[in-house]
C-alpha cells in the first residue's frame, strides 16, 4: 500500500525544519519572600529571574528594591524573534 502524497510531503516538511537555536527558559525557583526591610522609602519586590550568560542560564534571587527603580509591570526574560536575549525588566 503506497502512502498518499500529501503524507509524503508532510514527512519531507518536517525533516527540514531546523531546531530552535535558542534554549527553553527554564521554570522559575522558588522564591520565599521575606519581609520587607523597614525605611521610610517605599520598597517593592523584584522577583528571582533566569537571566542568559551567553551559554547558559544562571539564577539570581529576587530582593526588596526602592519603588523608584521599579516600573508599574515586570517582565521575565525571553528570547525575541531574532534570537536575541531580552533580560528581565520592569516597563512604566
Amino acid at each position: 500500500m503506497r502512502a498518499p502524497p500529501i503524507l509524503l510531503c508532510l514527512a519531507l516538511l518536517t525533516a527540514c525544519t531546523t531546531p530552535s537555536r535558542t534554549p527553553p527558559v527554564p521554570a522559575p525557583l522558588a522564591d520565599t519572600v521575606p519581609l520587607p526591610p523597614v525605611t521610610p522609602d517605599p520598597m517593592i519586590w523584584q522577583p528571582g529571574h533566569w537571566d542568559w550568560t551567553g551559554s547558559g542560564f544562571t539564577w539570581t534571587n529576587g530582593g526588596w528594591i526602592l519603588t523608584e527603580t521599579a516600573g508599574k509591570q515586570y517582565v521575565l526574560g525571553y528570547w525575541d524573534k531574532d534570537g536575541n536575549w531580552v533580560a528581565p525588566h520592569w516597563v512604566r
